[in-house]
């Protein structure tokens, strides 16, 4: 392997090591917050503030902080990213009070949102080779499935053997080492400057409308349709921010990145899609918590062999079939998989058994392995080197979306139907069946929306150019 191949390739440790600390720390405090809630006395509403807060300012900033990014250098925002992130993991850790982990969380947040908005636009920039950057890619993702697998594994040994206060500082030494490394091997470089996309109203209409929606969401549970006023005023702000960029002389996010067909499409699948996996993730631990009374320990082995087999798939397989077959075939056949997973799901029973019931859906859900991949890289495809952090940042900002979205509707859902089940007079067992079921049912509806989409709209061009020759005049 030559020199520059090396380097390149420690960029992507670096980038993925971010990727970890992201994932780890969205899915690591739902295990630990029993403890939380016993250590600082936590009122019960005020709980889910420690997920909530964190949420908020991470999926809020993303695309503001993409875009920066392509502005002042994403080498400065992704260094800057991780020093704020590991500051703030270190005031969790050190909180002896509520509102001073919310507030550290808050801050993780912002970490977390000005590091990982411009990864994929260094990614892309670093590995302009196709069958490289389809590695890169494929290792990336496979980060991610890993994180998701451990956070809750890990949150619990951690809070057993050393107290909650470690799950947030252990990414103290970790941001430390990333940001030395950082430093190392990634490259200099000039951003446009402030004055290429320094459109203060457009910045504060983005920002505040994707926080207050992404309030809406999470609190949806908790005030019903009542936060749909927040929804409803979200979309005005997002609306109000689009007519701006539309007329803005420097506009923070040009429309143009809209018209490639790739990263619209991409986009709409991801929300679709991811909506429909997290819940899945959620879901089913739920119900083998509540239902089949696994605990904590015993639902994170349970779920391993799905996260194993994303992982699998998206490192080894993913990179050989996107580089034979293209990214959109391969994602088709990854949704294929994934709808066969939830139409199982669909059917799952009350006394469901593990190897028959639940087994076969963790090694279907394999096809998010092929399908993640397929997204980031098609969803980066018509990025132009000047608009690779904005693009990114509208990538990962559509990813929270998806999945915030999709756990809020289907909790929703689900709880809805249980509480209509029990009021029929069904058992406390069937009656989560049920909600779970129409959960899974909802879910399996979204994948095949993601499919159509997927055919329809990431079809190939009549005039077999790249499907992002729409973003003229430079592609990375």
């Amino acid at each position: 392997m030559s020199r520059i191949s090396r380097s390149r390739w420690l960029v992507l440790g670096v980038l993925s090591a971010t990727m970890l600390m992201t994932v780890l720390d969205g899915s690591i405090v739902t295990v630990a917050m029993p403890a939380i809630q016993r250590d600082l006395g936590f009122a019960p509403a005020e709980l889910s503030w420690t997920v909530n807060a964190y949420l908020i300012a991470y999926g809020g900033l993303l695309l503001l902080a993409g875009r920066l990014g392509d502005l002042i250098g994403r080498r400065a925002m992704f260094l800057a990213g991780n020093a704020v992130f590991a500051a703030a993991s270190l005031l969790a850790g050190a909180a002896t009070g509520p509102g001073a982990l919310i507030g550290a969380r808050f801050l993780q947040g912002v970490g977390s949102a000005m590091a990982s908005a411009v990864v994929l636009g260094i990614l892309v920039t670093t590995f302009t080779d196709a069958g490289e950057r389809a590695k890169a890619i494929g290792v990336f993702s496979f980060t991610g499935a890993a994180g998701a697998s451990l956070g809750q594994v890990l949150g619990g040994v951690l809070t057993d053997a050393l107290g909650w206060n470690y799950i947030f500082l252990v990414n103290v030494p970790i941001g430390v080492v990333t940001i030395a490394l950082a430093v190392r091997a990634l490259p200099a470089e000039r951003g446009l400057g402030l004055s290429a996309g320094a459109d203060a109203v457009g910045a504060l209409l983005v920002t505040a409308g994707l926080m207050l929606g992404i309030y809406a969401v999470v609190q949806i549970e908790r005030y019903g349709l009542r936060s749909l006023w927040f929804g409803a005023v979200s979309l005005v702000l997002l609306a109000a921010f689009l007519v701006r960029q539309a007329t803005a002389r420097t506009p923070l996010m040009p429309l143009r990145i809209l018209r490639s067909r790739a990263v619209a499409g991409a986009n709409l699948v991801q929300v679709l899609t991811l909506g429909a996996m997290f819940a899945f993730q959620v879901m089913a631990a739920l119900f083998m918590q509540q239902v089949l009374r696994y605990g904590a320990l015993d639902t994170g082995l349970a779920m391993l062999p799905a996260a194993l087999a994303i992982a699998g798939v998206s490192l080894f397989a993913s990179p050989r079939l996107s580089t034979r077959f293209g990214a959109r075939a391969v994602l088709l056949g990854g949704l294929v998989l994934l709808i066969g997973a939830m139409a199982w799901l669909t059917r799952v029973p009350v006394d469901a058994r593990y190897v028959t019931d639940l087994l076969p859906v963790m090694v279907l859900i394999m096809g998010g392995g092929l399908v993640l991949p397929a997204l980031t890289a098609l969803g980066m495809s018509g990025a132009r080197s000047d608009d690779a952090g904005l693009v990114s940042g509208f990538f990962n900002t559509t990813q929270q979306v998806g999945m915030a979205v999709g756990v809020a509707l289907l909790s929703t859902l689900a709880a809805s139907r249980t509480e209509g089940l029990l009021a029929g007079g069904a058992s406390e067992a069937v009656a989560l069946t049920g909600g779970y079921r129409l959960a899974f049912t909802v879910s399996l509806v979204l994948l095949v929306s993601a499919l159509v989409a997927a055919y329809v709209v990431l079809r190939r061009p009549r005039a077999g150019v790249e499907q992002a020759a729409e973003l003229q005049p430079e592609r990375v």
